[in-house]
């Protein structure tokens, strides 16, 4: 019998997602003009904000582009945002855009580079405490004067070239040139089924600790993240004296960061501790071996060609000669033309991995829009800026914590900002107190908002990104193996706040 025209457009309605999904978010789409009416604009559009983190805590579930949007879309139809606010939002980010459409995908043109290098880290580091140490405090150096994002982009690059160099064995192709459709878990082996598991937990927790050191490192310079740019900016600090006046927070975070990582690592808890099979190890000396006995000429010209580039790359970054998004379309230039990738379908595969997310990160800015539109942090702002002198800037590191666990924290640091600076611009605080009170801003939309995905931008990033689901990272695994962090940094943070500032 076949369905009727009803049933079928059930049917094809956030496609395979479970019915108890598709049946929640008729619900939400039901519920807010009717909260609208009865409770108002301001609880609606705190309803959204909890309903499109649903959507992001479910992303293995149904990619949050699909669910978030039309909560977006409800969300402006029925007022609680305008069209043109949702441009703003997105043209102010216009540079996190720029970045993810090309930088994304120069990296992944890099892929052959990171692969060979982090082979043979991965193989001549034994020791798992000291290679997520090293995860850790590489990522956080390169994040303190790269870009958080970028230096995901090659985390997932690496994690999804591992993953994908064992589950080939794993399903019995070997040394075959075939294809191979690494998300398909379906021929491999039963001898190998235990193996991958525990080489899923393994690159989870390498990946985690690289994402938080993205934070670590990111909170401590004027480049490291967005918010950081824009505090300066607005403080008329240098990089220098940037550095100097978060030095007190940032680098007892960064130690006691570092010390978690390793703690993590001796007491395997949270999801970490996880060794590298022994297995899996033969498997990727194996392909370390093939791929240096299949080496030629042309192979190793694009290798040098790729290490060129990337050098390029680190210079013009720490340099800041042009926008990241920017550098990062030259870096798709220069390896695609000195590399012989010349056809359209072949650039085309680079940008698969960039173009969802920033299609997501767009519809997360209609979501700030709502915020901004119904001053949902305003009560909270409010409150914190009426507070004693004494303790408003461990209370600004308190509520900046906690609203960027919620929300963008660029937008957050944002409000805040803008809001000490009118107070500093009509003489109710000292330009002290304004110094006090930005390092607590930014220390605070940084550090505690690492224990949510929708709180950093590049863990959201890799939550949605191909790695994700082949490692079965999932929004509530992240929060949990990020609780441990979240306590030491919000916690070391704050004291040093508090100590110190």
């Amino acid at each position: 019998m076949s369905e009727s025209p009803i049933q079928a457009l059930w049917h094809n309605f956030l496609g395979p997602s479970p019915l108890w999904y598709k049946q929640a978010m008729i619900g939400f789409l039901i519920l807010n003009p009717i909260l609208l009416i009865t409770a108002g604009p301001f609880l609606t559009g705190w309803a959204l904000i909890g309903e499109f983190i649903f959507t992001l805590a479910l992303a293995l579930r149904c990619y949050p582009l699909q669910p978030g949007g039309l909560l977006a879309i409800e969300a402006i139809i029925i007022g609680l945002a305008k069209p043109e606010t949702v441009y703003h939002e997105a043209a102010a980010n216009f540079e996190v855009i720029l970045l993810l459409m090309f930088m994304v995908a120069g990296i992944y043109f890099m892929k052959d580079l990171l692969l060979y290098v982090f082979t043979k880290i991965l193989l001549n580091v034994r020791s798992k405490k000291l290679l997520s140490l090293m995860f850790s405090l590489v990522a956080a150096v390169l994040s303190a004067f790269l870009d958080a994002l970028t230096v995901t982009a090659v985390l997932i690059s690496v994690g999804v070239g591992f993953y994908a160099v064992y589950h080939k064995v794993a399903s019995g192709k070997h040394h075959t040139n075939e294809d191979h459709d690494h998300a398909n878990d379906e021929t491999v082996t039963d001898t190998h089924y235990d193996d991958l598991e525990q080489f899923r937990a393994f690159l989870r927790s390498l990946l985690m600790h690289g994402a938080v050191g993205t934070a670590l490192g990111g909170v401590c310079t004027l480049v490291g993240e967005p918010q950081n740019l824009l505090i300066a900016t607005v403080a008329g600090w240098d990089f220098l004296q940037f550095f100097l006046l978060m030095a007190p927070v940032t680098m007892p975070v960064l130690a006691a960061g570092l010390l978690t990582c390793l703690l993590l690592e001796a007491t395997g808890t949270f999801g970490y501790g996880a060794q590298l099979p022994h297995r899996v190890r033969t498997v990727l000396e194996d392909f370390a071996e093939r791929e240096s006995a299949r080496a030629n000429p042309r192979s190793n010209a694009k290798l040098v060609i790729q290490a060129v580039v990337a050098l390029i790359l680190v210079a013009s970054l720490a340099l800041h000669l042009a926008a990241v998004g920017l550098i990062g379309l030259m870096v798709i230039v220069l390896l695609t033309a000195f590399n012989g990738i010349t056809e359209e379908h072949q650039l085309g595969h680079a940008f698969e991995e960039a173009l969802p997310f920033t299609a997501l990160l767009v519809v997360f800015f209609a979501i700030v829009a709502v915020i901004h539109e119904q001053h949902l942090f305003t009560p909270v702002i409010d409150a914190v800026l009426h507070m004693e002198a004494s303790v408003r800037p461990a209370m600004f590191f308190v509520a900046n914590g906690v609203l960027s666990m919620i929300s963008d924290n660029v937008f957050v640091a944002t409000v805040y900002i803008s809001e000490v600076k009118a107070a500093l611009d009509a003489g109710e605080i000292t330009r002290a107190e304004f110094d006090q009170l930005a390092v607590a801003i930014n220390t605070g939309t940084n550090l505690p908002s690492v224990a949510t995905p929708n709180g950093q931008a590049a863990f959201l990033f890799l939550l949605t990104s191909a790695v994700a689901p082949l490692i079965r990272l999932s929004y509530g695994r992240m929060v949990i193996m990020a609780l441990p962090y979240t306590f030491v940094l919000g916690g070391v943070g704050l004291g040093a706040v508090i100590l110190f500032i």
